[in-house]
């Protein structure tokens, strides 16, 4: 028997179908349809040029809108060899690591809910509301807040947004606690995600997968140590890995990670160096002929934009990489041989973003 899950099933997080066939309650083949969100970026980009595209990755992974700004930027600044300024650097990884804790809490909570825990919804918005509050005061907006640009950031620190930055780090690090009693380790959660779709090591590289899910099967790759972007190279902190690569692990992956996210947080506020926080560009901006990549950690793994500069004020050619895209595509093989009740699960265990994804 052939059944669609989606495009509109609220359980696809985004306009995802799946094309499940099932012998009885089991499945036999998975098929990814994707592109209902296609909106045509990387051609945008290549006709409007740079700095006007800049904004527009916002509406990409809009969960960590921060990760395909950075990414974007950095591949500009290198076509163009442009110096950021320290203190710019440093205000790019507290911003990108703020936001990793918000897309983190959007997927426990999410998750939660796809498990039927709707207690686990409420209390993560509550919580990621502390981080959207800090980016409408330091940006003017709490979602598509436009704040990297290519040669630094758009706006400092307003005075005692720190302190407030820290309140809310508090709050958040003591409600995961709450968090693990309430949630982790429910025998429930435990019993719907223990042992279920694992994930090989081998199998996330030949797929290209990255990020939580890649790490939660033991692949030991972090973009921020293995590829120094910024100045992570400056921080202390840890990549989480995981054992089994079942859903559990992919959980309880970016459990930890939020809270390796404010020990970096706190890192950036006891450091934070003055100066300027905007390299001054020419009017119009342009970059010469070559070639660069950009790459940053994200929430959902590696996001980069390659491109092909040929000294206009557009890229002559930009590709995308999204880590939402090598991840979703596990699902064709991993969904084989479970039940179509625990398609759910599985599916938000991998945590894709289809704006991301179909760009």
């Amino acid at each position: 028997m052939l059944i669609n899950m989606g495009p509109q099933h609220p359980s696809t997080h985004g306009v995802l179908r799946l094309v499940l066939r099932l012998r009885g309650e089991m499945i036999e083949s998975c098929r990814c349809v994707i592109g209902y969100l296609h909106r045509c970026h990387e051609y945008i980009s290549e006709r409007n040029g740079w700095i006007r595209s800049l904004p527009l990755t916002d509406r990409l992974d809009y969960l960590s809108p921060i990760t395909c700004e950075w990414a974007m930027a950095l591949a500009a600044e290198r076509l163009a060899q442009v110096e950021v300024p320290e203190r710019a650097e440093w205000l790019r990884v507290l911003s990108a690591e703020l936001y990793r804790i918000a897309s983190h809490l959007v997927f426990v909570g999410t998750f939660g809910n796809d498990l039927a825990a709707v207690t686990m919804f409420l209390h993560t918005f509550r919580e990621r509301e502390l981080i959207m509050d800090i980016f409408e005061k330091l940006t003017g907006q709490r979602m598509t807040c436009h704040y990297i640009r290519v040669g630094g950031v758009g706006w400092d620190l307003p005075a005692g947004l720190d302190r407030e930055i820290r309140q809310a780090l508090d709050v958040i690090e003591s409600r995961l606690r709450e968090y693990d009693d309430l949630f982790t380790n429910n025998r429930i959660l435990r019993a719907r995600t223990e042992g279920v779709a694992e994930i090989s090591a081998e199998r996330c590289r030949a797929y290209g997968a990255s990020g939580p899910v890649a790490r939660a099967s033991g692949v030991d790759f972090d973009l921020r140590r293995d590829a120094p972007y910024g100045v992570y190279d400056r921080f202390d902190y840890r990549v989480i890995l995981g054992n089994r690569g079942d859903c559990l692990d992919r959980f309880t992956c970016r459990m930890e990670e939020m809270r390796q996210s404010a020990r970096i947080c706190r890192q950036v506020l006891d450091g934070l160096p003055p100066g300027e926080i905007r390299t001054k560009l020419p009017a119009r901006f342009k970059t010469p002929e070559g070639v660069a990549y950009g790459a940053v950690e994200g929430a959902r793994g590696e996001c980069g934009y390659f491109a092909i500069g040929d000294g206009t004020e557009a890229p002559y050619r930009l590709k995308i990489r999204s880590g939402g895209f090598s991840n979703l595509h596990l699902i064709e093989d991993i969904l084989v041989g479970w039940k179509v009740a625990d398609v759910v699960t599985i599916l938000g265990s991998i945590d894709i973003v289809l704006g991301d994804i179909d760009r």
